[in-house]
């Protein structure tokens, strides 16, 4: 294996995917090796400052691809031990059963899965409690079967938002507490109140946690994982080879930069990529050698393609009566995922987002917030503001894909329209709805808060599919515990391995399936 550093088990990466990975093989006793292209991300004061973190971007990675026409872009990343979990919301929804199978779309089929709900079930349960998730089992009508209720309460409605939840059921739906990963504090009773999520973490939605009480990996994975002496973690390594042997079934060497222009390669038994559906499916497409010329885990030439990001809106109402909460991440709707009376197809579904502020408001949006409201001083319009997330499937296209150009920088090429009708009425339903609901009716406005600056292929927070897993080695690049087919230790563990990606949030599914493979290596290793 060469005269560098050897480990059991080697994981890049330290997200959903690859800070869950280590915490599940850490008490196996196996040597284990994690490589963080980032630093800890900093606690200071601009953690929950909108303008150093929406207006400025101060945590975003600072660098640009190309879209399709070359033209450059910031994409929504950012690299810090835990990954984009440190900035995600949170939102930890299960996949629908259907999502497992074929379901047919408007404009095109979402694949079956080659493992069924049933298969990921435990693992679900399991991360559910690992990750602190806050909700009921029970409340939401298209969710499938659960062996175990979550472990913790869901959190409360704010005023506001239980009158919003209360009006929903007037009008015959059925909206429920949104599963959210958070650390509370309980009253005496147990149940989780608004007013510790407020103490706690008042900011969630696009904000790394001051408090550390957002259930990131960092948090709940990869700091427990490295109390055990047998886990060791680098940082500020930038992984930008894997190196196989000369029959190309092994990959025999991880090359990291570290700074100071210093170069490591380190050897594992089994090498673990969780990088990101992205920058995963770059490691692979740049490691491309005499045995690999189309890149590691390539031979079906789908590393890089299928890949999607959700079809998303982020909507602002305007409340006829001010908007209190301060916590208004708590509820969601899920009444025509799978389709309406109206529409043979799956709309989406619609959640809460976290607060907009007068500084969100003055820095993304102020020209159509002058124009909706111009009684109305950014403050004002912040305190009657009410924030909808609406979520729809983007399907798998062989030419929504990561490339790379010729000098090296990555491509994403991408249909900003694919599949858009079922979230175009699914906001066209809400927009219904609004007098129902005590908003001011057409005041229903699109923002850029979370696609920063009205950049949609900017917004890769949901990123997935760009390594996808399979029976078939003919069109897929991993098989059904993750391993690629091509190479017989190397392993894909983030939301790239999604043949197709539903409508809510992927991090638990990644989060979930992580488990699984974890057993799977641990099983392998033992």
């Amino acid at each position: 294996m060469g005269d560098f550093p050897h480990y059991d088990v080697i994981i890049i990466g330290t997200g959903a995917g690859g800070g869950t990975l280590a915490h599940r093989l850490a008490p196996s006793g196996k040597r284990v090796l994690v490589l963080e292209r980032g630093d800890y991300l900093p606690r200071e004061r601009d953690n929950w400052d909108s303008t150093a973190v929406f207006v400025k971007g101060k945590y975003r990675a600072p660098e640009f691809w190309l879209d399709k026409h070359g033209n450059e872009f910031p994409p929504e990343v950012n690299y810090y031990v835990g990954g984009n979990t440190k900035f995600y919301g949170a939102a930890l929804f299960r996949l629908r059963p259907e999502d497992f199978g074929e379901l047919r779309h408007h404009d095109g089929v979402s694949p079956a899965w080659p493992i069924r709900y049933e298969d990921l079930e435990p693992y679900y349960t399991e991360a559910e409690h690992l990750y602190l998730v806050h909700g009921r089992h029970g409340e939401d009508p298209s969710e499938g079967p659960c062996s175990g209720q979550y472990a913790y309460p869901p959190v409360e409605h704010e005023p506001r938002i239980q009158q919003l939840s209360d009006d929903l059921e007037k009008q015959g739906l059925h909206p429920f507490h949104l599963p959210i990963g958070v650390d509370l504090t309980q009253d005496a009773s147990g149940r989780a109140t608004h007013s510790s999520v407020c103490i706690r973490c008042n900011r969630v939605d696009g904000f790394p946690c001051l408090v550390r009480g957002k259930s990131d990996a960092q948090v709940i994975c990869v700091e427990p994982a490295l109390r055990h002496p047998n886990v060791e973690l680098v940082t500020n390594a930038r992984v930008t080879r894997l190196e196989t042997d000369p029959t190309g079934r092994s990959v025999t060497a991880v090359v990291a930069q570290l700074p100071g222009a210093e170069q490591a390669r380190f050897s594992g038994d089994v090498v673990v990529v969780a990088c990101g559906a992205v920058n995963s499916a770059v490691l692979l497409l740049v490691s491309a050698n005499d045995r690999h010329p189309g890149g590691l885990a390539n031979s079906s030439d789908v590393v890089g393609r299928h890949y999607m990001r959700h079809n998303n809106l982020a909507l602002m109402a305007i409340s006829k009566e001010p908007n209190d909460t301060q916590f208004q991440k708590t509820l969601a709707l899920h009444d025509w995922y799978l389709g309406a009376d109206d529409w043979d197809y799956p709309l989406g579904g619609i959640q809460m987002l976290g607060k907009s502020d007068a500084e969100q408001i003055h820095g993304e949006a102020p020209r159509w917030a002058g124009a909706v409201a111009p009684d109305m001083p950014f403050e004002v319009l912040a305190h009657h503001a009410v924030d909808f997330w609406l979520c729809g499937e983007d399907l798998p296209q062989p030419g929504n894909r990561v490339s790379l150009d010729t000098d090296g920088r990555i491509r994403l090429t991408l249909d900003e329209k694919n599949n858009i009708a079922g979230l175009d009425r699914l906001r066209h339903k809400l927009q219904q709805m609004l007098s129902h609901l005590g908003m001011r009716e057409h005041h229903l406005l699109s923002h850029s808060i979370y696609l920063h600056k009205g950049m949609p292929i900017g917004a890769t927070a949901h990123q997935a599919g760009t390594v996808r897993f399979g029976d078939d080695p003919a069109s897929s690049a991993l098989d059904v515990n993750c391993k690629a087919h091509d190479l017989d230790n190397l392993y894909v563990v983030d939301t790239s391995f999604f043949p197709s990606i539903g409508a809510v949030n992927p991090s638990l599914t990644a989060i979930a399936n992580a488990l699984r493979v974890g057993d799977h290596i641990v099983e392998r290793l033992s």
